[in-house]
């Protein structure tokens, strides 16, 4: 019985992290400012480091959660550096 509530719930979060997926690239490719573009690369590569982890959670395996790690190092560094050449115009000093 416990089985088939988790696997519900996990599926269901899989469906609705997928929606704010679509919903993060709708503003990544139609924002108005550059500012908006990057908040849409910002929620995406979290909402794909936390589809990564609910793939972890429904199959058991651990390489989904290192993905997911993966994931969110690189996201925030190229948010780091996206957001520095927004204030500077350079990356690189």
């Amino acid at each position: 019985m416990s089985a088939i509530i988790i696997f519900t719930a996990v599926s269901l979060a899989q469906l609705m992290i997928g929606a704010a997926m679509a919903i993060a690239a709708v503003r990544m490719f139609r924002g108005p400012r550059a500012q908006d573009r990057i908040i849409g690369l910002d929620a995406l590569y979290i909402n794909a480091m936390l589809l990564l982890v609910t793939f972890g959670i429904g199959t058991g395996r651990v390489v989904y959660f290192e993905a997911a790690l993966v994931i969110g190092m690189l996201g925030f560094v190229s948010t780091v550096a996206l957001a520095k050449f927004l204030m500077r115009g350079e990356v690189i000093e």
